[in-house]
């Protein structure tokens, strides 16, 4: 069968000058809907620009100059929702949507979108978006942040940013987006099926069914397809017209007029009324799902060509023609000047620069910092006292790691007020360990937000409020819980600095429950010893405090790299000490802390490692229980004449390996105790660095660890784990050994 993309473009020429047309247009007329001839012929050219776009895309590969041919064929009706909403208005867009943003492109001086379209084709470093990283669509001047291949894990964090419009204006700090914007967000019928678009809208309409504002207009554009799965007719319309909480529009997105009244009918009633709409539109796909993808392969010819009859470049023709604003020998002969304009362009676009070398390629994991809007109020003691009345019981004593916690994140909330913590049971329960405790009753529901119990909506939050100028601490209650909603930390917060060549960041502290010896909360999703999920996230920071006083520093630190430096950070809490006080012996309270004043506190600074001890005999490497255990275990190896050194690692993503290698290669013998799982943790990448680092005087190593296994409830949930005696056995194993 002829290459389909060489179809279609013939069929649109001979169409056209043929006056050939299906009338299948809706009727409308341009100035009735409010469109001038400028705003019908510029939509227009929007269109033809996308289509000529995806032709030439695919020329491009075929002379092995462009990379990526995934286009918008028969989804240029999207032009129609750039033109009715602001260009202050943030879009989170599918990999179908070139037209929407070549049509806001053309609504804002000085903006190039031909030009910046196509070195994003060729993969060059100038591209401005994603620095030649990938072919994305997005803009930071045009508010709209950079998407990849998207299987609707975009939504939930649209559900995060419309959220966060109303909610920065109420607490009235500054903010990215205006008071009165509102969030569009499209995808295609497929994705709607996916995980992460249910639970968004569905998060979307639990928010504005308890009258929660929420600017957020969903968008499907359904074509009937993704890839080869069909999507059954009426499929979309039957799950989403009834949804609570969220207003059902339609359109044709073949007939750009229809298009956009729908659209304008849809983003005005969301814009008035700050509640989420869902907007259906019918649109088609042509030339298959990307270049490389055949269809006669699983569709019949004839359905090929039905679907390439309803062309809405056809259909805007006719519309144009009919409205008498040009011929139709003008049509073709404006498509092919912007034919030739656009390979011309290409073929200049084709010798700019590549990244050249693997420091180029990186510079970008993480996002540019910035301390322009980081502001921090000043507390007087007098204020210090006030905020801490109802704990005032708890300052100047030791107190265990979890009160500790909640007191920095007190704190930390009074001197940012930016910080906006989100999570399930964090409000009035204060948590399943009441780490949240009083926070609510000290700073409101709009800083500590309840949400419904679904990990990916509290991530998605998070990361749509970070677009807004919210520092985010959303919490997850379990470690285990993480992996319902990974792709949303992995794929979405992390990859966002690399794919906009760092110009958009996701900074929050994910605060999460985690680790083993629980002796109450049995199985796996409550003890889970697995932080494999986060250290081959790229630009992540993972935190580990092992005690209260490091928690207060640690916290503080992550903080900051959130706010300055734009980071993204995961703070791991070990469960299992939160309410320890005792090292060695009852009422020690040896592992217990006075709470510090920020002003007074000691800095902790990011990658610091703790060191305890001044043994040359033998290094114990650890972090959070494990750290704990060793260091009940130094007291039995020192009655032995083992006198040890012990690190605390406090950060185990990136390692500071420079620093724990200085010290671990004075001492004799190494012992590393990690309590997560054999494989694929902590204690493999250490192992891994001492020996770079060291080299031939690498001193001898051995691991302890936990069990490549789950946990299981009751007595035997510390079976798997490292202990104090194995820790004890594994040292002394090590140094007779040598």
């Amino acid at each position: 069968m002829e290459d389909r993309a060489i179809a279609v473009d013939r069929q649109f020429i001979e169409t056209v000058l043929n006056h050939d047309f299906n009338n299948t247009s809706h009727g409308w007329d341009h100035k009735r809907l409010g469109l001038s001839d400028a705003d019908f012929l510029g939509m227009f050219e929007s269109q033809l620009k996308s289509r000529l776009l995806d032709l030439e895309s695919r020329q491009m590969r075929a002379r092995n100059q462009g990379f990526y041919t995934i286009g918008s064929s028969g989804h240029e009706g999207n032009a129609a929702y750039a033109k009715a909403i602001r260009t202050s208005d943030m879009a989170f867009l599918h990999y179908r949507s070139a037209a929407f943003l070549i049509e806001r492109g053309r609504r804002e001086a000085g903006e190039t979108q031909l030009w910046d379209m196509l070195l994003s084709f060729a993969a060059s470093s100038e591209d401005p978006i994603s620095g030649g990283r990938h072919k994305v669509l997005g803009s930071k001047t045009l508010y709209v942040p950079p998407q990849t291949s998207t299987i609707a894990s975009h939504l939930p964090k649209a559900v995060g940013a419309a959220l966060s419009i109303p909610l920065t204006d109420r607490l009235e700090i500054d903010a990215e987006l205006p008071n009165d914007a509102v969030v569009l967000c499209n995808f295609g019928d497929a994705s709607a099926n996916h995980a992460s678009a249910q639970t968004a809208i569905n998060a979307a309409g639990w928010a504005s069914y308890q009258q929660v504002p929420m600017p957020l207009l969903f968008v499907c554009e359904d074509n009937g397809i993704g890839i080869s799965t069909s999507t059954p007719t009426g499929w979309i319309a039957e799950n989403f017209k009834h949804r609570g909480g969220v207003k059902y529009f339609h359109c044709d997105g073949l007939d750009i007029l229809d298009c956009y009244r729908g659209a304008k009918q849809a983003a005005d009633w969301v814009r008035l009324h700050r509640k989420p709409a869902f907007l259906h539109v019918r649109t088609v796909r042509l030339m298959g799902h990307a270049g490389s993808d055949a269809e006669i392969a699983y569709k019949t010819r004839e359905q090929i060509l039905e679907n390439e009859a309803l062309d809405p470049l056809i259909s805007s023709a006719e519309q144009i023609i009919e409205a008498g604003l040009l011929t139709a020998e003008q049509v073709i002969q404006w498509y092919q000047q912007l034919k030739r304009q656009i390979a011309a362009v290409a073929q200049v676009t084709v010798t700019r620069p590549k990244l050249q070398n693997i420091e180029q390629t990186k510079k970008s994991i993480l996002a540019t910092p910035s301390t322009d809007n980081v502001k921090e109020n000043q507390l007087t003691d007098e204020q210090f006292s006030q905020l801490m009345k109802a704990d005032k019981n708890s300052l100047g004593k030791p107190v265990h790691m979890g009160k500790l916690i909640n007191l920095t994140l007190t704190e930390l909330m009074a001197h940012h007020s930016n910080i906006v913590v989100c999570g399930e049971d964090v409000g009035k329960k204060g948590g399943v360990y009441h780490v949240t405790s009083r926070l609510v009753e000290r700073f409101g529901p709009n800083r500590v937000i309840n949400t419904l119990l679904d990990e990916t909506s509290i991530l998605g939050l998070a990361i749509g409020m970070a677009h807004n100028g919210i520092l985010p601490i959303p919490e997850i209650q379990f470690l285990a819980y993480v992996h319902n909603a990974e792709d949303q930390i992995r794929g979405e917060a992390a990859t966002l600095p690399f794919f906009s060549n760092g110009q958009y960041a996701n900074p929050m502290v994910i605060r999460i429950a985690g680790l083993g010896y629980q002796k109450g909360f049995g199985g796996h999703f409550h003890n889970d010893n697995s932080l494999a999920v986060f250290r081959d996230i790229p630009g992540l920071i993972l935190a580990c405090p092992s005690n209260g006083d490091d928690a207060m520093g640690m916290l503080r630190e992550c903080v900051r790299l959130a706010q300055e430096e734009k980071r993204l950070v995961v703070f791991i809490e070990p469960i299992a000490l939160y309410m320890t006080r005792d090292l060695h012996d009852a009422g020690d309270n040896l592992w217990a802390s006075e709470y510090q004043k920020q002003a007074k506190a000691k800095q902790l600074p990011f990658g610091e490692i703790g060191v305890h001890g001044k043994g040359k005999k033998l290094c114990i490497i650890s972090y959070a229980n494990g750290y704990y255990l060793s260091r009940q275990a130094e007291k039995q190896l020192a009655e032995q004449s083992i006198e040890t050194t012990i690190i605390d690692l406090r950060y185990l993503a990136p390692l500071n390996e420079q620093a724990i290698a200085q010290v671990a290669g004075q001492c004799a013998h190494i012992l590393i105790v990690d309590e997560c799982r054999r494989s694929g943790n902590v204690s493999e990448a250490l192992f891994t660095c001492l020996q770079e680092q060291l080299g031939k005087h690498c001193p001898p190593i051995a691991r302890l660890t936990g069990e490549d296994c789950f946990i299981p409830l009751a007595d035997a949930a510390t079976m798997p784990l490292p202990s104090k005696d194995k820790v004890i056995d594994a040292a002394i194993k090590l140094v007779q050994q040598q």
